[in-house]
């Protein structure tokens, strides 16, 4: 038997507000070896002193059981909320699970491999190439970093989603895979669903038990998305105070053109854009009035205004190319990157935005996009490649500015104020 000192103490508790899942609390001169057993029994830490099981299958209160017997055994004393004790000790029905006989046991097997799943593609071990809907669920094709048949085809979701095949080469397994779902097809992996998206959000909360309610708020707020006519206000303040840029209707009234006066850029905003993924302005700049199109953005409906105000205030006064790179701003912001062989991204400290570049993309070289939840973001400002370093530092710097939170509550800035730039400089620009 392992040997662990009894001077180590585990309390486990419901999660105040994510139920089922569990909060571990660790005290004493050994809680590092208690935690590093909770580790390897899929707990992830939260704190210095906490740790939390949350899992798509929502058998945390089993789990947890099991891991307290299994301390116990090691040595540790532990301790369990009555509250949790009675979750615990409740018989659940089986309902209309899809098991050959239903029985308990082969449940959680189930259940058991579709967490493995979810976990492997939350921690990248497994990429997913494409997903579709066969009519009933989801079904995906992906690969494991590692292994001999690491090709798979998935079916199911949540706490169902298994493994139905497995093929030794990834263009076999893609090709079956658009023959099975044909049209249905839809590139890279599936909107998460709502247990998915609930299970990461708990697992991203670096806080106390029993202080969820009053802290979260403080510790993870996002910039707030623009508002219902935000962007019309900013639209009418840049076209009222802004001379250099004129206005041009379309054929319908649903769209509006601003122009530069050097003809070089150009801005349209689209009035019906609503929903957070709709397109409500696309930018461009030109190799002169009737030159080739450079670059291009997309920013969707929900975007906070400041950046955009940012983007389009950098066309009249640029920065010189060459003083810092995009992602200096947010390294002194203290942003964290995360870095894939064609992919990286840089995250705020809070997870309230992120800043992501796909090195050999053409249209969506840089990405920009923020709220609560980064994994369904609230907004997205898309930007092809051919867009220079000096635009890109400078929303970058924005974007720095908006995650960081104030030290004091203050008041909003009017829309038609000005962010602050450097002293215009003669334009250069990056290909």
């Amino acid at each position: 038997m392992p040997y662990a000192p009894a001077d180590a103490h585990v309390t486990f508790a419901l999660h105040p507000d994510h139920h089922p899942a569990v909060f571990a609390t660790t005290s004493g001169p050994t809680s590092d070896a208690a935690r590093s057993h909770l580790h390897d029994l899929g707990w992830r830490s939260t704190g210095p002193t906490t740790m939390i099981l949350a899992r798509i299958d929502r058998e945390e209160p089993y789990f947890t059981a099991r891991a307290a017997e299994l301390l116990l055994r090691y040595g540790f004393t532990t301790e369990i909320d009555p509250a949790l004790q009675q979750k615990i000790d409740t018989e659940w029905t089986l309902g209309d699970h899809p098991t050959p006989s239903g029985a308990r046991d082969e449940v959680r097997e189930v259940s058991s491999d579709a967490q493995r799943i979810h976990d492997d593609i939350a921690e990248g071990h497994l990429t997913i190439h494409l997903h579709a809907h066969d009519g009933h669920t989801t079904v995906a094709v992906g690969t494991y970093a590692t292994g001999v048949r690491r090709h798979v085809h998935l079916h199911g979701e949540n706490h169902l989603r298994q493994i139905v095949s497995t093929y030794d080469d990834e263009a076999a397994a893609i090709a079956e895979f658009h023959r099975l779902y044909s049209v249905a097809v839809r590139p890279g992996p599936a909107p998460l669903t709502e247990l998915e998206q609930a299970v990461r959000r708990v697992l991203r909360e670096k806080v106390e038990p029993g202080r969820q309610s009053d802290v979260l708020a403080a510790t993870r707020t996002a910039p707030p998305a623009a508002g219902p006519g935000e962007h019309e206000q900013f639209l009418k303040s840049l076209l009222d105070d802004s001379p250099q840029w004129e206005q041009y209707r379309t054929w319908g009234d649903h769209t509006t053109i601003a122009s530069h006066e050097s003809l070089a850029f150009r801005a349209e905003f689209d009035h019906e854009a609503r929903h957070r993924t709709d397109a409500a302005w696309t930018i461009a700049e030109y190799d002169g009035p009737v030159g080739e199109r450079l670059w291009h953005a997309t920013i969707t409906a929900g975007t906070p205004v400041p950046l955009i105000q940012t983007l389009l205030q950098h066309l009249d006064a640029p920065l010189p190319v060459g003083l810092s790179e995009p992602h200096e701003p947010l390294r002194e912001a203290e942003w964290t990157p995360s870095g894939y062989p064609a992919r990286t991204t840089w995250r705020a400290p809070k997870q309230t935005i992120a800043f992501e570049h796909v090195a050999h993309a053409t249209d969506d070289r840089w990405t920009l996009y923020g709220g609560e939840d980064l994994d369904r973001a609230a907004w997205t400002i898309r930007l092809s490649a051919g867009v220079g370093h000096d635009v890109l530092t400078q929303l970058a710097s924005t974007a720095a500015v908006l995650a960081a939170p104030p030290p004091t509550p203050a008041r909003r800035a009017p829309l038609g104020s000005r962010l602050p730039t450097a002293v215009p400089q003669q334009r250069s620009r990056v290909r």
